[in-house]
């Protein structure tokens, strides 16, 4: 492509040249440029924070560019907002489902444009329709039923099937797998290969690679609102990759893992038969102060429900815990704070942020919480607190007092860290912390657990990404079934003797995604 001029010839399914969006105090798209060909799955790619959203949202319309043309097959648009942009062919799905689930699926299909019959919806039409349409998906299902009642994948295909159907000529999918695990993934991606064989463009933007090596043509990588470079998938070694989204090598891409000795003496945590009913079976648990205790296992294992009962949100109903000797009371949140605890989890959207709060007050928010309500922390406290670790821990905002719901993942999941580090945590419980951000923070990150490790703190990490995980724990448990199922320690720390404990434990192989989930950007 001839940069920021539209080649002659064979037109483009959709071509974009010099598009320039800014906002207060940043420029989020400078001059960018951006070719999709029909029946081309491209990927589009980035830290976040690089302008991929931004780039997407002028696309269809939810933003006015400052700068810049769209072409849709050789012919100029100005799409006015996501409506006329789906008017036009160019539909768009996004990581949560943007459906709703008290409808049936057939209801969800023909929203808006529902087959009528003497003024009345011809519901008995609509629902043929919708089988119809399902099954070009692979999808046999009863469309009668509330669409809440099928897993995130199947809602995440009707979404698709929804929008080509609406739309009909670009698909742009924004995260639509983070939430999916690897036979959903399968199930989406033939969904996928199949819009592309009638010949959609297909955006596709993802935090996984390996998921873009297996499903993409083409890659574009953004950096900083400007676009870096447009790729061959197959001629574009990861590494290459990586190092084009950072403009930098990605130390903790590479490294060799050192094998970790755990702190000698006695465990300053010790956990003796914990657990709850029908949550996780009773396990036997000990954290020396400076150390990491990985935790691996497929989705759905019993890793979240340890982190839960651990840190008093499903309160155990069975078995002790102590700290230096010391019984500790568990049967809250509150009074797992009280007690020196920390926990980040895994779904910081619905369970650790609160969107339309600031920075500030988010990062004030355990603080605050500890202290209790009578006594509130102090305007200038708080300003002090949030600048303190905005610096540390390298949070790009250009304000404090900035919702943090508009923050990208990487600067949320540092937001909560610092919420937690605040306190000065005696035991930290990580669930999934580098999942769905970008390479960057997603070794600021890894940076971090070793820092926090080397100053003493205890540290409990979740992660699925196992090449990552053996990196920085001391030992790993192996969980499955709700129940804790082996320990790994030394030179037994590796991502094949993890995958060996899980798959004998499972009686089955380990799927690949479920490995390493969001290794890199």
């Amino acid at each position: 492509m001839t940069d920021r001029h539209f080649q002659t010839g064979q037109p483009h399914l959709l071509q974009a040249a010099g598009i320039t969006k800014s906002f207060p105090g940043a420029l989020a798209l400078d001059n960018v440029d951006f070719t999709l060909q029909a029946g081309e799955v491209h990927a589009l790619l980035g830290e976040n924070g690089a302008g991929k959203s931004t780039l997407v949202k002028c696309l269809t319309g939810a933003y006015r560019r400052d700068r810049g043309d769209i072409l849709l097959e050789g012919r100029r648009i100005d799409p006015r907002d996501t409506l006329d942009a789906q008017t036009m062919g160019i539909g768009t799905v996004y990581q949560e489902v943007n459906l709703l689930g008290n409808l049936t699926v057939a209801e969800n299909l023909f929203l808006g444009r529902q087959p009528m019959r003497f003024g009345m919806v011809h519901t008995r039409e609509m629902e043929a329709r919708a089988k119809v349409l399902l099954a070009g998906y692979g999808l046999d299902i009863d469309v009668r039923r509330s669409l809440s009642a099928y897993p995130v994948a199947v809602q995440q295909i009707i979404a698709i099937a929804r929008a080509a159907d609406l739309s009909g000529k670009v698909l742009i999918l924004d995260e639509p797998t983070a939430s999916l695990d690897t036979q959903e993934v399968k199930m989406l991606f033939d969904a996928v290969r199949g819009l592309k064989a009638r010949g959609l463009g297909i955006v596709f933007i993802s935090h996984f690679l390996d998921q873009v090596y297996e499903i993409c043509d083409t890659v574009t990588i953004l950096r900083n609102g400007r676009k870096v470079a447009t790729r061959s998938a197959i001629e574009l070694p990861r590494l290459d990759l990586v190092a084009l989204m950072l403009g930098r090598d990605l130390e903790a891409e590479t490294r060799e893992r050192a094998v970790h000795t755990a702190p000698e003496g006695e465990a300053a945590l010790q956990f003796r038969q914990f657990g709850r009913k029908g949550h996780v079976a009773p396990f036997d648990l000990s954290v020396h102060p400076g150390e990491v205790v990985g935790m691996a296992g497929l989705l759905g294992s019993g890793r979240t429900e340890t982190a839960e009962v651990l840190f008093g949100a499903a309160p155990a109903d069975t078995g002790e815990a102590r700290m230096d000797g010391r019984v500790l009371k568990l049967g809250s949140p509150r009074q797992a704070i009280a007690e020196g605890f920390a926990f980040c989890p895994e779904d910081r959207k619905h369970d650790g942020i609160i969107a339309e709060l600031s920075i500030r007050e988010n990062i004030a928010l355990a603080l605050q919480a500890r202290r209790g309500w009578m006594r509130p922390v102090p305007r200038k406290e708080q300003v002090a607190l949030a600048d303190k670790y905005i610096k540390a821990l390298d949070i790009r905002t250009t304000s404090r007092e900035k919702p943090i719901g508009q923050l990208s993942g990487g600067n949320q999941q540092k937001a909560l860290l610092a919420r937690w580090l605040a306190l000065n945590p005696k035991f930290l419980i990580l669930d999934e912390p580098t999942r769905g951000i970008d390479v960057g923070a997603h070794a600021e990150i890894i940076r971090l657990i070793e820092d926090l490790c080397a100053r003493g703190m205890s540290l409990l990490v979740i992660s699925s990404e196992l090449e990552e995980l053996v990196v920085y724990s001391h030992r790993v448990i192996v969980v499955r079934d709700r129940t804790h199922v082996a320990e790994l320690t030394g030179e037994d720390v590796t991502p094949h003797k993890v995958m060996q404990a899980i798959a004998e434990a499972g009686h089955g192989h380990v799927p690949a995604h479920d490995q390493a989930r969001g290794a890199a950007e």
